[in-house]
């Protein structure tokens, strides 16, 4: 089964779990910045995932708010050499761009 917006609620699915492991890593790591950033994260892309695959009124709002919280979240990411926070970042910028798409944002 296929559906409108299907590529963002993909993206947004990665990045939440992926945000979620690195929130708990960065947590054990006292790396708090970090885990305050992938811990909003999930948050944005559970609502995100939501209403992108209802195609709500409101996915382009949501949408837009997901992409510049997951931008944000990569870019802590990437000031930290591990593993977790590395692979964090690829999953957020993918999501960003996913959620930039669908609110027609550049």
């Amino acid at each position: 089964m296929t559906y409108q917006n299907e590529g963002c609620v993909d993206a947004c699915k990665e990045c939440l779990a992926i945000a979620a492991y690195c929130s708990q890593a960065c947590i054990e790591e006292n790396m708090p910045e970090c885990a305050k950033r992938c811990l909003e994260c999930v948050e944005i892309c559970k609502t995100m995932i939501v209403l992108a695959a209802r195609d709500s009124m409101n996915v382009s709002v949501v949408a837009r708010a997901c992409a510049q919280i997951c931008k944000a979240c990569a870019e802590e990411c990437e000031k930290h050499d591990n593993d977790h926070c590395s692979a964090c970042a690829e999953a957020c910028r993918k999501c960003a761009e996913e959620c930039r798409n669908i609110s027609g944002a550049s």
